[in-house]
């Protein structure tokens, strides 16, 4: 017997994937919500009457509400469990989306952008818990590799249709469209998703011991090398559409065609990395410092490229390094803390992580708009990266 909501551990065999395909759809749509404004960003701002420093403001919002997030509701789903957390932050954030297609000012847009934060900030944390839960170790880096697939597909998707919805009903059209998508998947996750039950026990789930997430060392080292990666992967997604018009005199369409091929480098590659590091093992540190090196030299390159030819070849190139960390570090947080506390140190971690992506869209708004110089946007976004893989070196994770 099973608690309400939770699956019997004879179903894991088949039941994983669908969980898997459910929280990977959920983490999906997150994303294409959370990049939608990068898309439409120059085409709103006139709408609003806002300067180009202010665009990176709601970005800036947003993550201000997806730190918070982060930092508080993982405990949350340790405690209530995956299901109920995961189906809730979907519905508050389809809501919130639809509620962003009427703005009509600054203040008011970015506000509703820090709530569109707090609702999509369980929802990594949660999906983490439950793959951690339903995927053994030998498995966890194939699962995981496709999980994280999402985030990159999501730059597809938004990049490829983003601008096709806004050009059709204008970008406040777009967000009614995501909003109400958004609203159809949480309510798919909230009828099929089951928490993973303790095998062999019937009892109720009970609060783990969060006071022992203090005590790990790597832990702390894991979330400072987070915070450089994603300063890299989000600093540059968010700001490179904009800077290859303005910087660069390209056209939005085919600004918006480099960014899909960006992100078919990384769909392709995370899955690869993650089975590749369960066939050696489980061991996946140092493969994600490789992979950390390799992304500032990446985004260097692509930053002194003359133009579209050299920015389509090196797209996909740079997409695999701002993404294939990212799988990796997934796995090693939740094996670090633990099935009990993966939640839990999943959103306290990605919460610092993401406090790159709070400051990077800013920074880089600010070094661009005072030297006009394209290399030295990209030279302040490579700063991360640099940085990032000289700290995972020191984590204790094989």
């Amino acid at each position: 017997m099973t608690e309400p909501g939770h699956a019997n551990p004879t179903d894991y065999g088949s039941y994983r994937w669908l969980i898997l395909g459910l929280t990977w759809l959920a983490l999906l749509v997150c994303f294409i919500d959370r990049l939608a404004w990068g898309s439409v960003a120059l085409d709103a701002s006139r709408t609003l009457g806002l300067p180009i420093a202010a665009v990176g403001g709601f970005v800036t919002a947003f993550y201000i509400g997806y730190v918070v997030s982060n930092a508080t509701l993982g405990f949350a789903t340790d405690i209530v469990g995956p299901r109920i957390t995961i189906a809730l932050g979907l519905l508050a954030l389809g809501g919130l989306t639809l509620a962003f297609g009427s703005v009509q000012s600054f203040v008011a847009g970015a506000a509703v952008q820090v709530l569109m934060g707090i609702a999509s900030g369980v929802d990594y944390s949660a999906g983490v818990k439950l793959n951690t839960e339903w995927f053994d170790r030998p498995r966890r880096g194939t699962a995981f590799g496709i999980y994280m697939t999402a985030t990159s597909l999501a730059v597809i998707v938004t990049n490829a249709t983003v601008p096709m919805l806004a050009h059709r009903s204008t970008w406040r059209g777009a967000y009614v469209t995501l909003g109400a998508a958004t609203i159809a998947i949480g309510l798919i996750c909230a009828l099929l998703i089951r928490n993973a039950a303790t095998k062999g026990s019937t009892h109720a789930r009970t609060a783990p011991d969060f006071s022992l997430l203090l005590s790990r060392r790597d832990l702390m080292l894991a979330a400072v090398a987070g915070f450089g990666a994603m300063w890299g992967t989000w600093g540059f997604t968010f700001w490179a559409n904009a800077l290859m018009v303005k910087g660069k005199g390209l056209a939005p369409s085919e600004a918006a065609h480099i960014m899909v091929v960006f992100g078919i480098g990384a769909v392709v590659a995370k899955p690869i990395v993650g089975m590749v590091s369960d066939w050696l093992g489980g061991r996946r540190k140092w493969l994600t410092v490789a992979c950390l090196a390799g992304f500032g030299p990446a985004l260097i390159a692509f930053g002194w490229s003359a133009g579209a030819p050299g920015f389509r070849l090196l797209a996909p190139v740079l997409g695999v390094f701002a993404f294939v960390y990212s799988p990796l570090m997934g796995a090693i947080i939740a094996e670090l803390a633990g099935a009990d506390l993966a939640a839990s140190a999943t959103g306290v971690t990605n919460a610092f992580w993401q406090l790159g992506s709070v400051i990077v869209p800013s920074v880089v708004g600010a070094v661009f708009q005072t030297t006009g110089s394209f290399h030295a946007a990209f030279l302040a976004l490579a700063a991360g990266p640099f940085v990032a893989a000289i700290v995972m070196a020191f984590v204790r994770a094989d």
